[in-house]
This record gives structure tokens, sequence and C-alpha cells, in this order.
């Protein structure tokens, strides 16, 4: 499971990190709502810990964001003002829960694992485009009556854009996603294309439908079939 952190007191940040983290965690953590936006397009989180009075974007705008952009990651606020017109304020913009400070770094943990035990319930088992479905348990893939096989980054390439049906997804975000931060930064691009190529291929060939569609000079997106 993995949690973004956003609180832009470094000290608060690194107590929460370092407590979720003991409880085997996989944690990132940014200062800044602009830096969260920027993770959270590229990369896909279990839960997010949000701060509301942050620097560049407020916590707020960035829940409200991200909301409208289609991601469901649980969030849960942060925030040192406990009113209840804040409360209301907070989970108005999709906020899932609500903890004001200072708390108890022990409650905070629990209501983590409360907002996962939910997603679990409520979440769908496979991913479903179109004709195609992509089963996250057991990595097969099936579009009609065919299986296909994928790479483990062709995998990880088709899973990163059935979670966004319709939105463009730019060379850095598959780029980030599959092969780390790093990558777009030696100029590796060209191999996304490989790949893509090589997933275009297996997905669309032999259909006349066809799923992935390239936006020139920015990315790729997965388009849902025309009835």
């Amino acid at each position: 499971m993995t949690i973004l952190v956003v609180e832009d007191e470094r000290r608060m940040n690194s107590y929460i990190k370092e407590g979720l983290e003991n409880e085997h965690f996989t944690v990132e953590s940014v200062y800044d709502g602009k830096s969260a936006i920027e993770k959270i397009e590229i990369n896909d989180y279990d839960v997010i810990i949000l701060d509301i009075l942050l620097p560049q974007k407020n916590g707020l705008e960035v829940c409200k964001e991200i909301r409208e952009s289609g991601i469901e990651t649980p969030v849960i606020m942060l925030t040192a003002k406990d009113t209840v017109e804040d409360r209301v304020l907070g989970l108005d913009v999709g906020a899932d829960d609500y903890l004001i400070k200072p708390f108890a770094l022990h409650e905070l943990i629990a209501r983590v694992r409360a907002l996962l035990r939910r997603e679990k319930q409520v979440q769908p088992t496979k991913l479903k485009v179109g004709d195609i479905v992509l089963d996250p348990a057991s990595h097969e893939v099936i579009r009609g009556e065919k299986e296909v096989l994928l790479s483990s980054r062709e995998y990880r390439l088709l899973d990163y854009m059935m979670r966004r049906p319709g939105r463009v997804c730019t060379k850095t975000m598959l780029g980030e996603h599959v092969w780390g931060y790093n990558f777009i930064h030696k100029n590796n691009s060209n191999v996304i294309e490989v790949f893509m190529s090589r997933l275009r291929k297996k997905v669309d060939g032999g259909f006349q439908s066809k799923l992935i569609i390239t936006v020139p000079g920015v990315g790729y997106k997965l388009k849902e079939p025309k009835k």
C-alpha cells in the first residue's frame, strides 16, 4: 500500500511518514499543493493525507482539482481548524475523512486502515474499457474472446491508462510511472514509443475498433470504441 503525505511542516511530515513506514506502508511525501497535484497525476496512491494550509495550492484546492479530474483516491484532510463549517467545507470538496491537529499518530493510522478496508469493499476487482478487461489480481488481459499476453512493462502501461480512460497520459507520466522518476530525464522517451507500439499491436491488432490513441506531441490515451 502506498500513501502520499502532503504536509508543509517538515517535522510533522517526517513524523507521519516514519509512523506509517513503521506500520509497513510505502510512503511518499511532498510539501506543497502544486507538487502534490504533479505526484497524484503520475502515480497511483491508496490513500492521500492532505494538510489544508499549504503553499502554492491549499489542500481544499488540491482535493477539488483531483476530484474534478476523476481521481477517487481516498483523502484524509489534516487541519488546525476545528469548526463544523471547516469540516463541512473539506468534505464538500471531496475529502473522505477529516482529522484535527494536534492528533494522535495511532488514530491517523487507524483511519488510514479504515479507508483501505472500505476501498477493498467498494472497488471493482477488474478494470474494463470497451471490450478489454484487465484483472489486477491475476494480471490477465482479455479483449473480446482473445487473451492478450503482455510483458510486465506493457501490462503496467495498459493498467495505468485503463485507470484513466479518455484522459491523455503524457510520455512523462507514463515514463515516471513505469520506469521511475529519472527515466524521462535521461532522454528515454523513444523507448516509450517502442513499448506503446508493441502494446498497440497486441491490444488493437485484428480489431476494427482501436482503443489506443496517439495524441501528437503529447502522449497517448485509451478511448472506448464508438457504439
